[in-house]
């Protein structure tokens, strides 16, 4: 390899910038890293010999929007592989099951063109999924029981409710926090390895008075979990984390791996980070991937100074390769996104060059308000399917999920279908969850959740019954068997010993997959008929778990990974998009991190919305309110229009009330950003206005005006 050339990073550190390579070795190794551009090979190969595959230290990757990332890191993997790197000695840390998949999947494609064989990565993965396969490994070194079930998003406020109830801290004249508050406190706090009192005072004040009750709540259900045998979402890091504080269990987690790979790392809480800096301290083959001009959900506790800090927490300096060759825009978008970001503070100097030719200046339309705004949409979309552009190959992309309100109105009123994503998960439905908590107390029989669920299906049975069919169970050693033995309420003892068997199969079956989810399917679909409407409907959903179900080697794994990363529904279609071959696609800007289409429309760029009002005096959200504009353009691959309203109308008024405010200009769009756009105003100065014919009579209304006094 021969000398690299050295830059500076504006505003963070004084790190290394390496921007050339000279490809050594074979020829195989130079024909399967060919498709790459240098910065994609140095990537994909730094640090990595054949000769001494495990001599890596760290690598940050800083991959601008549209510079191939996950292309890259597939062949950093396979390279690895190519190298002589036992495929189970590489851990690959995602974001979603499908990233990890897909990653997974060109990596051994690639690689097999090098060295034929079976690469099969069988440690790739959500930071979750990895934490839960670890945990049932290591359960008894720690305290837990294999067996542990997992609880989702909302299970988990359930949970909170009910310790909420318990200790009564909803009976005072005053309002307590709800479940989904409380529920957010508590993760916030986990993930961000805050205080309390510092969580509760920056991101939510109005509950810094309950701070000794908050704390009682969260000790209650901690307790109440470590009861029922059950993790929270968050737990699984947690628990990852605790874990790592025992020198010899880190070590011999250490030990399982030569090369440590994650992606989208700016999303990243501080746990995670914790966690990897606890598996690797030297940062010996740690290969991390991000963009921190791409680092957007501080809301999920994500944070950025994970990424800007990771080069200088290790000795010698992480080496950073930085990707800057956009495969995805055309260069006018890429240099308003450049300015964008050049008045920004505290980042990785980047400048996104286009591989693309061509292309028009984005425009930025200043329009009367939210109507003018959605025709301005409504016409730029169908002008652009009448060139030959399909509807899903554009999209609207807005701040909050309300905003869309009145284009979505217009749409149908023009009959044009369209997505919008958002809305329910597959899995929060209430009939999937049903099913779902019987299987998890099948599962499980101490999941105090899934069993008050389940019982409650049953007719006649309520939370009292289920309280007592806890504690009777709990009596009996948590034996299912004994469930024949419960006395229900006189009117549901037919059903309830029904139950009472189907679970004692269950139980019997356990290692028969996917024949006990057929059992526990069969026992349910009656129930639908009773407890909701649109049975057929519901049904269905029925139907399409038990064929996911197929997918797993085990209910363990089935129940784990759908609560980890669920799928979504057609549920989250706005209308009835199949009926039509083609849609408009509408998303908030955080959905739409990772997609692209031909023509992206931004609505309500605007102070107050980009940046959003409750990001003001908070210069770390006014950034990364910045760095959510830069997302949103990003996406674009030939158009983008920027749509800045004029007016915006005061809710809660009349039906035709004129009440309103004016918006003032994104603090973003400054001059050389707008430097970069077309300007222009919606509509065009007399479009819309009747002109008077020649010929036509003028009549002399100021006459007649003043002869009226």
């Amino acid at each position: 390899m021969e000398t690299c050339v050295a830059e500076t990073c504006t505003g963070i550190h004084n790190i290394v910038y390496i921007h050339s390579i000279m490809l050594s070795g074979n020829k195989a190794a130079a024909d399967y890293l060919a498709p790459l551009n240098a910065n994609q090979r140095l990537a994909a190969s730094c640090g990595v010999e054949p000769d001494s595959p495990s001599a890596a230290g760290p690598i940050l990757i800083i991959a601008g929007a549209g510079t191939g990332k996950t292309n890259t890191l597939a062949y950093r993997v396979a390279h690895l592989l190519a190298c002589g790197v036992h495929p189970d000695r590489i851990l690959l840390l995602t974001f979603s099951r499908r990233a990890a998949r897909e990653m997974t999947r060109r990596a051994v494609r690639i690689a097999a063109t090098v060295v034929p064989g079976n690469h099969r990565l069988s440690w790739s993965g959500t930071f979750h999924s990895i934490a839960n396969r670890l945990l049932r490994q290591y359960a008894r070194r720690i305290g837990l029981h294999a067996d542990f079930t997992v609880m989702d998003r909302s299970d988990s406020a359930d949970l909170m409710d009910m310790i909420r109830q318990d200790l009564r801290l909803a009976r005072g004249r005053r309002r307590f926090p709800k479940k989904n508050c409380c529920s957010d406190i508590y993760s916030r706090t986990v993930n961000t390895r805050g205080e309390l009192e510092d969580v509760l005072e920056k991101s939510f004040p109005w509950c810094a008075e309950w701070s000794a009750e908050l704390r009682s709540l969260f000790r209650g259900y901690v307790a109440a979990k470590q009861s029922a045998n059950v993790l929270d979402y968050d737990d699984l890091l947690l628990c990852w984390r605790l874990l790592m504080n025992d020198a010899a269990l880190a070590g011999s987690i250490s030990e399982r791996f030569d090369h440590i790979l994650v992606d989208e790392y700016q999303d990243t809480n501080r746990l995670q980070a914790e966690i990897l800096l606890r598996i690797r301290p030297d940062g010996s083959g740690l290969t991390v991937v991000g963009d921190d001009a791409q680092s957007i959900y501080s809301f999920r506790a994500a944070s950025v100074e994970n990424i800007l800090a990771f080069p200088a927490q290790f000795d010698p300096p992480a080496t950073v390769v930085s990707l800057e060759e956009n495969y995805r825009s055309v260069q006018p978008v890429l240099d308003t996104a450049n300015a964008l970001m050049a008045s920004g503070s505290r980042q990785y100097d980047k400048k996104l060059r286009a591989v693309r030719s061509g292309g028009a200046r984005p425009r930025y339309a200043t329009v009367a308000d939210d109507e003018a705004q959605a025709d301005y949409v409504m016409s730029a979309v169908i002008e652009a399917r009448e060139r030959g552009q399909l509807l899903r190959q554009q999209a609207v992309l807005f701040r909050s999920a309300h905003h869309s309100d009145r284009l979505e109105l217009e749409l149908m009123r023009a009959n044009i279908p369209y997505v919008k994503y958002g809305g329910l998960k597959f899995l929060e439905a209430a009939h999937v969850k049903d099913l779902l908590a019987l299987l998890r107390w099948a599962e499980n029989p101490r999941d105090r959740m899934a069993m008050f669920r389940v019982v409650q299906l049953i007719s006649g049975c309520g939370p009292r019954t289920a309280a007592r069919a806890h504690e009777f169970l709990g009596a009996a050693h948590w034996q299912v068997d004994a469930l024949s033995q419960f006395r229900a309420p006189a009117g549901a003892r037919d059903e309830w010993f029904a139950l009472a068997a189907l679970m004692f199969q269950l139980a019997a079956k356990a290692d028969s997959w996917p024949e006990s989810m057929d059992l526990a399917a069969s026992w349910y679909r009656p129930q639908i008929e009773v407890l909701y409407d649109s049975a057929q409907a519901r049904a269905g959903d029925i139907d399409q778990l038990q064929q996911i179900a197929g997918q797993f080697a085990s209910r363990e794994r089935f129940l784990t990974e759908l609560t980890l990363d669920p799928p979504a529904a057609a549920g989250d279609l706005a209308g009835s998009p199949l009926l039509d071959d083609d849609y408009l696609v509408l998303s908030t800007v955080h959905s739409a991190k990772g997609q692209e289409w031909d023509s992206v429309f931004v609505l309500n760029v605007a102070d107050g919305n980009f940046p959003s009002e409750f990001a003001t005096g908070d210069a770390e959200l006014i950034e990364e309110e910045r760095r959510l504009l830069y997302v949103a353009m990003t996406r674009a691959k030939k158009d983008l229009h920027l749509l800045a309203p004029l007016r915006y109308y005061v809710p809660q008024q009349a039906r035709h009330g004129d009440g309103h405010v004016y918006g003032a200009r994104s603090r973003f769009m400054d001059d050389a950003v707008l430097a970069c756009c077309e300007r222009l105003s919606w509509p065009v100065a007399g479009e819309q206005s009747e002109q008077a014919t020649s010929g036509d009579k003028v009549l002399d209304v100021g006459s007649k005006l003043t002869e009226m006094w």
